[in-house]
């Protein structure tokens, strides 16, 4: 199922995969958007396995790291787990310099994320 804004939505059984559309996740105005279609899947949809593909996403503003440590916050109130998945080197320093490391679950790829959740794509 696609996505009504800058996210593309899939399901793999219970498990929601979203890729950014953007490769620069920067401008404000973006990053409120992001944030409220990423709250529809928690506050909406009650989805409790996510996993974040940033494959295409080259760059973050604070505000978009604001907008994932909230997102955090609502999965764990509802008992849920978010995984984030292909994560650029640079990107994944940005997490580690900003301590936010610890907070998140980072995979290789989306296979190895799914297969966190017990989900294989293949076959």
């Amino acid at each position: 199922m696609a996505g009504a804004g800058r996210l593309l939505i899939q399901s793999f059984r219970d498990v929601t995969v979203v890729n950014f559309s953007d490769a620069s996740i920067l401008d404000s105005a973006q990053v409120q958007q992001i944030g409220e279609e990423l709250d529809e899947l928690i506050d909406g949809r009650a989805i409790r396995k996510l996993v974040l593909d940033f494959s295409k996403v080259r760059s973050l503003s604070s505000s978009a790291l604001g907008v994932l440590v909230t997102l955090r916050k609502k999965t764990d109130e509802i008992k849920g787990k978010i995984l984030f998945c292909s994560l650029r080197p640079e990107l994944r320093k940005i997490f580690k310099i900003t301590n936010l490391e610890k907070l998140f679950d980072f995979y290789e790829n989306e296979e190895r994320a799914l297969n966190y959740f017990g989900v294989s794509t293949v076959g």
